[in-house]
């Protein structure tokens, strides 16, 4: 049989995985395409040096040559009504490296949002770790207004100066869910150089330039205490000139060196596109996107995919399908790590913890933290450096190395 691998960050002697050299080369082909492209002659380099060291070498047979795991920051936003489902998705995800803020927004009641902290401090783990927190007010989110960007930022303002230590930021809605456990996200996600920003973007803004790009509108969310929809001004305005707009999914997955460039603003880019946004119909869809796209320290990081299985309603993709069981086969062969869109107590979640998640009605997720023999193997736990992959991370490695493929990465930034 088999033996499960185990990954233990410190010096003991073990044999490297031999599905992960596939990817290590891949990843020193992309550090061999930066090392030829232009250096960026700003004196504030926004993403980190990507060397091989940096991501680690797979040359040698000892646990010093694999590569630290990642942190991730995860944002949770949800409605009236949510709490339920956003506890069930923070079982699905949770893990003690990561840290997680979770938003209700203004419309849901104050007995949800102490649901949620109570739950957080019912469960052990979280209150030993001290790695969940619950936002005390609501904002205020209408979600094609700029409220909702405004509410995104917020979020990760949060998390800089509340958690120091994080790699990547995710934000997920209450009706997202994983497709493998965070021990296979963590894995892959440390071979990988850690200034890679993961968004769809796009320049063409095709049906979106009409309807995005030159209609202005007000979002009565930024002064009003009750959510309405947007208004619409009957002026229109031209594309901008001084910079070029981009487009994509509101989902992401991006860089604190670049989020902390965003929020604390040390170029004027950020805060211009920032005004620029608050007039824009479904602002979250662009501004990131804009921000990456028009810098040269950041422009070079992107890869053009959000790492989420989603399927749309109609050709110019405004509404998301509710993903049923009818789409489980195609989303695990997609190897993406998120799903986008399935509705509260749907059967296929039943499924995903089961067949993929292995995990138990109201229990977290399993991982190699997790050292008890019981129903809830995550009552006893050890140490957050062991991670024990699953299948699933050779289907995350494969998406990650078409991404990353030489002829393909750099023809799909920022075009």
């Amino acid at each position: 049989m088999k033996r499960a691998q185990i990954r233990f960050v410190s010096t003991r002697k073990c044999s490297v995985p031999i599905i992960l050299i596939s990817i290590s080369v891949t990843v020193l082909t992309f550090i061999l395409i930066l090392s030829n492209s232009k250096p960026s002659t700003s004196s504030f380099s926004g993403s980190s040096s990507v060397t091989p060291d940096s991501i680690g070498l797979l040359n040698r047979e000892d646990d010093a040559a694999l590569p630290e795991l990642p942190r991730l920051a995860y944002f949770i936003s949800g409605t009236n009504g949510d709490s339920v489902r956003m506890q069930r998705l923070l079982q699905a995800l949770y893990h003690p490296r990561n840290h997680y803020l979770l938003h209700l927004d203004f419309e849901a009641s104050e007995i949800e949002r102490l649901e949620l902290v109570k739950y957080s401090r019912s469960e052990a783990v979280m209150r030993a770790f001290k790695n969940v927190m619950v936002v005390g007010r609501g904002n205020l989110v209408v979600s094609k207004g700029p409220t909702a960007m405004a509410s995104t930022l917020h979020g990760i303002a949060i998390l800089l100066k509340q958690t120091k230590h994080w790699d990547w930021f995710i934000n997920l809605g209450a009706s997202d869910y994983p497709l493998m456990p965070q021990d296979d996200i963590l894995h892959i996600f440390s071979y990988l150089p850690r200034d890679l920003n993961f968004l769809e973007h796009t320049s063409d803004l095709g049906w979106k330039e009409q309807q995005r790009a030159r209609p202005i509108i007000i979002d009565p969310g930024l002064y009003h205490s009750k959510r309405s929809g947007v208004f619409w001004a009957k002026e229109r305005r031209s594309i901008p000139a001084s910079f070029k707009l981009f487009t994509g999914s509101s989902n992401v997955i991006l860089t604190r060196p670049f989020l902390e460039f965003c929020v604390w603003g040390w170029d004027n880019l950020p805060r211009t596109l920032l005004m620029y946004y608050t007039n824009f119909l479904s602002s979250r869809e662009g501004y990131f996107h804009t921000v990456l796209c028009n810098h040269k320290d950041y422009q070079n990081t992107t890869v053009n995919n959000d790492l989420h299985y989603m399927k749309w309603d109609d050709p110019l993709k405004e509404r998301h399908t509710n993903l049923s069981l009818e789409h489980l086969d195609d989303m695990v062969r997609s190897g993406a790590p998120f799903a986008h869109h399935i509705s509260e107590n749907d059967p296929l979640l039943d499924q995903i913890d089961k067949m993929l998640l292995k995990r138990s009605p109201e229990r977290i997720t399993p991982g190699g933290w997790c050292s008890g023999l019981s129903e809830d193997p995550c009552m006893l736990y050890g140490s957050s450096d062991v991670v024990r992959p699953s299948l699933s991370s050779k289907r995350l490695e494969k998406l990650v190395l078409e991404l990353l493929h030489s002829e393909k990465f750099r023809s799909k930034q920022c075009k």
